[in-house]
């Protein structure tokens, strides 16, 4: 099974280069105004892959991106450990931090 291209197009970073519309007409067109519209559900089959990719790592405001699946299971969360306040350096009623003012 190959891995599924999805992406979305953030209108409001759009700078209406007209970069993407040349790259993948089929999927990007340009408005009465030159900014891109995607066209379609933004779900690109493998033969048109490459030009959308193209389309995507060539925008230069990066209004294309790709959509990744997350499952809640697969995210590792670290575990946050409190602060030790028993032990808490303190001098002149501060604590310090590292830094001075």
């Amino acid at each position: 099974m190959t891995n599924r291209l999805r992406i979305k197009l953030d209108r409001t970073l759009c700078d209406g280069f007209g970069i993407c519309a040349r790259h993948a007409p089929e999927y990007f067109s340009l408005d009465d105004w030159g900014y891109a519209v995607l066209v379609g559900d933004g779900d690109i089959p493998e033969p048109d892959r490459d030009a959308v990719q193209r389309a995507l790592m060539d925008c230069p405001v990066h209004a294309i991106m790709e959509l990744t699946e997350r499952r809640p299971d697969d995210a590792h969360i670290a575990e946050v450990s409190e602060p030790d306040l028993e032990h808490l350096k303190v001098g002149d009623n501060e604590a310090e931090w590292g830094f001075t003012r």
